[in-house]
């Protein structure tokens, strides 16, 4: 028997793509069909952002109810994560949707610089977004962008603040954020594994980082993250044609390292997740 892979699919992100690539779906109707194409192709986690045009990410609640019941009734049993980043709102509106009960939602445990602008966490945001996730029974996927914010969430686990055991997403590869390294995922997975062995996690690579990191998780045990929010490319002369194309690639490259992409009841039995009908 080989080790599940759980494969997360970051399906459009948050800044303006789609002139970059038509393929990033931008409206609800565009992002269920993408999305079902990536979960029949072995993603089980769908990370979603939403947009209220073109361009501007959103945290518009009724976009993500749209949302969230079109992938209830075209991907049955996928796990739905809904972000609470930073482009989608300030303070506490980022987390104004999270009373529709997806299974997850991102949360990040402290700031950073991003490319143009600081990703700010306040401590009393996290809190309050941790506080909203536990009310409301969201399991949290912990993004961490450097060392520190592994570190700010296992002390908040400890207080009782997010419940055990954590799912933890290492990312690199953001600009003026955490270089993708494979010695500094191995040393962040081994601090994870010492002080919180029972806890899962994936990483994510952000652009031509995006497969390099794919390996490493596989090879390290971990789980994979992959889809148009990160990467538009297949290779330098060749953009990916859906999220699907992006999952394939990952789905195929499991069996390299004794792995298979996991199941829906797999991925939630690992993530502590309810068994869906």
């Amino acid at each position: 028997m080989t080790k599940p892979c759980i494969i997360t699919v970051a399906i459009t992100g948050s800044v303006p793509r789609k002139e970059d690539n038509p393929a990033v779906p931008i409206t609800v109707a565009e992002q269920i069909e993408s999305t079902q194409e990536a979960f029949e192709a072995g993603a089980t986690i769908a990370h979603v952002h939403v947009r209220k045009d073109d361009q501007t990410p959103t945290s518009d609640p009724e976009r993500f109810a749209r949302l969230g019941e079109g992938l209830r009734k075209h991907c049955p049993g996928m796990i739905i994560q809904f972000s609470t980043g930073g482009r989608s709102g300030k303070g506490s509106e980022r987390g104004g949707m999270l009373h529709l009960k997806p299974d997850m939602a991102s949360l990040s445990t402290g700031s950073c610089n991003f490319p143009t602008i600081i990703y700010e966490n306040h401590p009393t945001l996290v809190r309050e977004l941790a506080d909203k996730m536990m009310e409301y029974g969201v399991k949290p996927e912990i993004e961490v962008f450097d060392l520190s914010m592994l570190y700010q969430a296992l002390r908040l686990a400890d207080e009782g603040v997010l419940t055990k055991p954590l799912h933890v997403q290492f990312v690199f590869g953001v600009k003026n954020a955490m270089p993708a390294i494979r010695d500094v995922l191995a040393f962040q997975v081994s601090q994870l594994n010492k002080l919180m062995p029972e806890a899962t996690w994936t990483a994510a690579g952000i652009g031509r980082h995006q497969l390099e990191v794919n390996r490493w998780s596989l090879e390290l045990g971990g789980h994979c993250r992959t889809g148009l929010e990160d990467n538009i490319r297949i290779d330098r002369d060749r953009l990916a044609a859906s999220n699907a194309e992006l999952v394939k690639g990952v789905a195929a490259l499991c069996g390299d390292y004794g792995r298979h992409p996991a199941t829906v009841s797999e991925a939630r039995q690992l993530l502590g997740l309810a068994a869906t009908g």
